[in-house]
């Protein structure tokens, strides 16, 4: 045999598959999918000029007043950012992103005037920068 009708059998071989896979995902039912809308909440509080004191309880505070009628993630998640970079302290997570609030705990954290909350749900959207003291 040469090596010619070896790859031409492989080749064969290749698109049999490519074609059983393809049916196989034509076939799946699709009545099952939804429209789903990306809903990205505006922060409203902590904004700028917020003081935060390492230790308080706060309520991060978002606008609800304009939810779509399908959400793609009801699920909300609340991440402390400093500067330009999502740390991974959690705030909050699980909660019904329809809440518009959450209360959490300022963490000990470095002093300082750049950072911002972030609020996940379909997709992140942060607050003003704030400043956290001790």
């Amino acid at each position: 045999m040469t090596s010619h009708s070896v790859l031409a059998k492989a080749l064969v071989f290749f698109f049999a598959l490519l074609a059983l896979f393809a049916q196989l995902v034509a076939a799946a039912p699709a009545a099952d999918l939804h429209k789903r809308d990306v809903y990205v909440p505006p922060v409203l509080y902590p904004h700028s000029g917020t003081v935060w004191y390492k230790g308080q309880r706060h309520n991060v505070t978002w606008d609800v007043s304009d939810p779509p009628v399908n959400i793609t993630n009801k699920f909300g998640m609340i991440l402390l950012r400093k500067g330009d970079i999502t740390t991974p302290l959690i705030f909050a997570k699980g909660f019904d992103i329809l809440l518009g609030r959450i209360e959490v705990t300022v963490p000990w954290v470095l002093e300082d005037d750049d950072y911002s909350v972030v609020l996940f749900g379909d997709s992140g959207n942060w607050s003003q920068q704030f400043t956290i003291k001790e």
